[in-house]
């Protein structure tokens, strides 16, 4: 991989490579790529930032060269509130975008394994199926069973997980959650990165289309972050397109600069 150099300022492959880290991608040239848009991107604000004389504090937990970056962008992008009109219309468009989530509440007893330890985890399958043969005669022992012998945090409340929505839980558990009828326990062992569990759905709201008086002020959300996005891509564009660029094209890029 070769050194991206902005403006003779170089990035070089060293910290390109650390960066990757942050930038998954399906090969390793593109999550390079990436990585270096990234650091690149930064350079430009940051260079931009220090001809015009804009600094500011940090805020939130940021860093300095955060804090100036953040102050450059308010001084430059302006993302107008889109109307009602436009929102509503968005809205009939997209409604499956602005549903209400599915909502449900589960518990579980977990055996843990690791993925990769295939002792461990035979000795977890046959720990969840012991226990799954004592909860069919008594369903009513789950609390008790998640107490003295789950080995996640939630034993102390008899395995309870609370209220969940669809993605809080691994895509493992979740597919079964989503078959399961509630007040029902699975009756195998369900298998995720963790170990096995013996799963318990006690109640499943499903998601429902919302009012436009409901959903507007998401809909307001996502237009504006789009509009933002929008504008940032185009600013950073022009300062692309000002600047001595080595290694790196930026302004071919297909995908928006900022994500």
């Amino acid at each position: 991989m070769q050194t991206v150099v902005i403006d003779g300022r170089e990035i070089p492959p060293a910290a390109i490579a650390a960066e990757m880290q942050y930038h998954p991608a399906p090969t390793q040239e593109h999550a390079w790529t990436e990585a270096a848009r990234a650091l690149a991107i930064r350079v430009l604000l940051l260079a931009e930032a220090v001809r015009l004389g804009i600094v500011a504090e940090p805020e939130d937990g940021e860093g300095e060269e955060e804090a100036h970056i953040r102050a450059l962008l308010a001084r430059h992008i302006r993302t107008p509130e889109p109307d009602e009109a436009t929102c509503r219309r968005y809205w009939s468009a997209n409604r499956a975008r602005f549903r209400a989530p599915t909502v449900y509440e589960a518990a579980h007893i977990l055996f843990p394994a690791a993925v990769d330890d295939e002792t461990a985890r035979a000795a977890a399958k046959r720990a969840a199926q012991e226990t799954l043969a004592l909860l069919a005669d008594a369903p009513e022992r789950f609390a008790g069973l998640a107490r003295e012998r789950s080995a996640c945090p939630s034993s102390e409340s008899g395995g309870v997980l609370g209220q969940l929505c669809r993605g809080d839980l691994v895509g493992e558990i979740e597919t079964f959650i989503m078959s399961m009828e509630p007040g029902r326990i699975c009756p195998v062992p369900v298998a995720s990165r963790y170990g096995f569990h013996v799963l318990r759905l006690d109640r499943r709201e499903e998601g429902a289309d919302l009012p436009f008086e409901a959903a507007q002020p998401a809909v307001t959300r996502h237009l504006m972050g789009r509009s933002w996005q929008r504008a940032v891509s185009q600013y950073l564009r022009i300062l692309a397109g000002r600047a001595h660029i080595e290694g790196l094209d930026l302004r071919a890029a297909d995908s928006p600069l900022v994500q």
